[in-house]
């Protein structure tokens, strides 16, 4: 495939978990044991180990890395301490991109004026945090409930048995937040109630204004990452997530097959050819 034509840098901006990086729970090995690939550990929590990619996405993830061309932005719902504990391959990423777009790390800081934009924007557009918290909290059902947390300050979530979970809930929680402003995502066994305005893909576009990218490419497997897709001039999603559940679709969006880590690996893959 030829190289991208470009006046500047191909910016790559990355989902985390579940689209380069995956849990035990998550692997999806369907190869018999003898068969599977090597794993590398990027993430230890609590002294064990939780997060995986394989060798051969690590070896690529290193070149995109160190690819000249290429500013790789890891962009995730994690907040800053969560995104930390994640100890990816390759060069430390210049930017990083926390809190689904809430705030934006530069060398490993948040940049204090992009987070003052963010909150303007979430007190102008929709309902405050404390009313979908508390909606949340009279809402939810403790039988199937086992967390209640809220992130930065900036969206909550609840961690919940997916197999006491009642069918409609999520549906009924989203028409709910939908007209306070609000979108509700269920990824594993997290359902998450972000503001609308809190998006990846503004921070995407801003990480592209600052280093002049001239292509910006993209990737993930959940709804919270459908406006960085739709806002990248291409994408990827894997063979496995909401999108992929719900056969959600763009023109400039590529369905993998592959599910599991080894989506990761091709993902990492298709970066790195777009940037050569």
């Amino acid at each position: 495939m030829a190289g991208p034509v470009t006046s500047g840098p191909v910016l790559v901006a990355s989902d985390l978990d579940r689209t380069l990086i995956y849990s035990s729970a998550a692997l999806t090995l369907t190869v018999p044991d003898e068969e599977a690939p090597r794993l590398l550990c990027v993430e230890v929590y609590a002294g064990r180990p939780l997060s995986y990619l394989t060798e051969t996405a690590a070896a690529l993830l290193t070149e995109l890395g160190e690819t000249e061309a290429a500013v790789f932005v890891p962009t995730t719902t994690r907040t800053r301490a969560q995104y930390q504990r994640i100890n990816l391959p390759g060069p430390a990423p210049a930017y990083a991109i926390c809190a689904n777009g809430g705030h934006l790390l530069v060398d490993g800081v948040s940049d204090p004026d992009w987070h003052a934009r963010v909150l303007a924007r979430l007190a102008d557009e929709c309902a405050p945090l404390d009313e979908v918290r508390a909606h949340l909290e009279a809402a939810a059902d403790p039988l199937w409930v086992r967390k209640h947390r809220v992130a930065e300050d900036l969206f909550a979530y609840l961690v919940v048995e997916r197999e006491l979970l009642p069918e409609d809930w999520v549906k009924e929680l989203a028409v709910w937040a939908e007209n306070r402003g609000w979108t509700v995502s269920l990824q594993g066994r997290k359902i998450y109630a972000v503001p609308k305005p809190l998006t990846k893909s503004a921070a995407m576009r801003e990480v592209a204004r600052r280093t002049g990218a001239g292509l910006t490419l993209a990737a993930g497997d959940s709804l919270l990452d459908a406006d960085l897709l739709l806002a990248a001039d291409r994408g990827w999603r894997p063979g496995h997530g909401e999108l992929a559940d719900s056969g959600w679709a763009a023109p400039t969006v590529t369905p993998l097959p592959e599910r599991g880590v080894a989506a990761g690996e091709r993902i990492v893959r298709e970066f790195l050819s777009a940037c050569r």
